[in-house]
């Protein structure tokens, strides 16, 4: 159903016509059009502009339409532009002419913007929540290995020895501050943009803060200009949504790493491996190399829709309309990748044995004696010029550092006495590091009582918001 024509001797060309629709995507602002309508439709019998009747006979067909859209019994055609005009013809056939009233004050231009806030709002909570149960699994899995010793890397290289609980654990970090980063996209986009018309406001919506707490939001923005051409809000979440896919690669990465012949440190179920149509002996880690390749995919939706807002004039513009494929597509892809690479992190078997059997390799303790030298006063820049000739010794005679007999190692320096033998096991190392931020059992067990805590906080927002924003789904 056509919403202008008006002024024009005929019709859009096809090509014209098949340019400008967007309704095969945007459909899925369906639920949220009707009910930024209904919120309106209130809105305009608060101002007088439609009256009792009227109001509740549009309400009564909106409510209707949606049930609807909901089922599949009503969806667009090919005569639809966009949702808002299949929306609309859905009402015209229900009540006739009085169909096209609740269209008064209001444009595409601020409808479109609120439509896709809520549909932002619901996905996001979604998104997030998705998030949270990853972080939770990985704690659980790091919580049950809290003792296994680990090499940890810097540039893919042995450097010191860590508790395998805290690599785990850097991954819920990461992905909290991913769920951060929504959380405080929610409160800084809780606005309502309805009410700015096509860009200078309405004077037949007097009171759009009053639509604006019917909708959830916590109030309305103060620029109609601003209102209608903004998409900071789009740019901001597919930021936080490429972040989350970028800190999704890495984990897919270590655990393609860590599940090949050559490091063996974990085996993937097979519910969430796959196989080679060639080669029957094959099982690959295709949940974890998704993982990576979908990361690609979500900075792709963000760039091109930073390129689209380069350099746009003010207010609104078609230009806007590709805003909602990328994220559409983003919001998408995640709920699907998330599930599964939980499932595979939940699912794996992890070999102690293979992940602690190198733990010293590369010279892994060569820090312990800068640091026991350092202890006796010695500065710390001969200290690292000291354990740096050890190692070149124990190079020399094809054995690690921390392999030195006492006589090697008091030959390096006399400083280098019999009581370092203590400080050079893994163990030890993995002790001394009892900062609220290192690798200590003592560290690592708090940590993970802290993001158990950040964790049971975030469902608790994500719970709340999502109970906040049920009102205005329940249509």
């Amino acid at each position: 159903m056509a919403l202008w024509g008006g002024r024009f001797a005929s019709g859009p060309d096809e090509s014209v016509l098949k340019l400008s629709r967007s309704v095969d995507f945007d459909w899925r602002l369906a639920p949220y059009d009707v009910r930024v309508n209904l919120a309106h439709v209130a809105g305009l019998q608060r101002a007088g502009i439609i009256d009792g009747k009227d109001g509740a006979l549009i309400s009564s067909a909106l409510i209707e339409l949606a049930h609807e859209i909901a089922t599949g019994a009503f969806t667009f055609n090919e005569s639809d532009e966009d949702v808002h005009s299949a929306v609309e013809r859905g009402l015209v056939t229900k009540i006739g002419e009085l169909g096209g009233a609740f269209r008064a004050g209001r444009s595409r231009n601020d409808l479109v913007v609120t439509d896709f806030k809520l549909y932002l709002i619901d996905h996001l909570l979604e998104v997030a929540d998705e998030t949270v149960l990853l972080a939770q699994t990985i704690d659980t899995v790091a919580t049950k290995l809290i003792g296994q010793v680990a090499p940890g890397f810097t540039h893919l290289q042995h450097a010191q020895p860590i508790l395998f609980s805290h690599e785990l654990a850097k991954h819920s970090h990461a992905l909290l501050r991913d769920v951060d980063r929504m959380k405080d996209w929610l409160t800084r986009n809780s606005v309502s943009p309805l009410g700015s018309g096509a860009l200078a406001g309405s004077p037949l919506v007097p009171n759009p803060e009053i639509i604006a707490a019917e909708l959830s939001f916590q109030g309305v923005t103060r620029n109609s200009i601003d209102a209608v051409s903004d998409r900071d809000f789009v740019a901001e979440i597919l930021f936080a949504f490429a972040m989350l896919g970028v800190h999704l690669s890495r984990i897919g990465e270590e655990f393609t790493i860590w599940n090949t012949q050559e490091f063996g440190w974990v085996t993937l179920d097979d519910g969430f491996s796959t196989g080679s149509s060639i080669m029957p002996q094959k099982k690959n880690p295709d949940i974890a190399e998704l993982a990576r390749g979908k990361s690609g995919r979500f900075i792709g939706n963000l760039t091109g829709l930073l390129a689209t807002l380069k350099g746009l004039p003010f207010a609104y513009n078609r230009d806007l309309q590709e805003d909602k494929e990328p994220v559409f597509d983003s919001v998408e892809q995640l709920l699907v990748l998330l599930p599964a690479l939980r499932g595979m992190i939940e699912t794996a078997t992890f070999n102690g044995e293979k992940i602690s059997a190198d733990v010293l390799g590369g010279h892994a303790l060569a820090t312990e004696i800068a640091d026991f030298l350092v202890l006796a006063q010695v500065p710390f820049a001969k200290a690292h010029e000291i354990s740096g000739k050890a190692v070149a010794l124990a190079q020399s005679k094809g054995i690690e550092v921390h392999e030195l007999n006492d006589t090697d190692l008091s030959g390096v320096d006399p400083r280098l006495t019999p009581d370092l033998r203590k400080s050079l096991t893994a163990e030890s190392a993995i002790a001394s590091r009892v900062s609220i931020n290192g690798t200590s059992t003592k560290s690592v067990v708090a940590q993970l009582g802290q993001l158990e805590v950040k964790i049971k906080s975030y469902s608790g927002w994500i719970a709340s918001e999502r109970k906040r924003f049920s009102g205005m789904m329940g249509i």
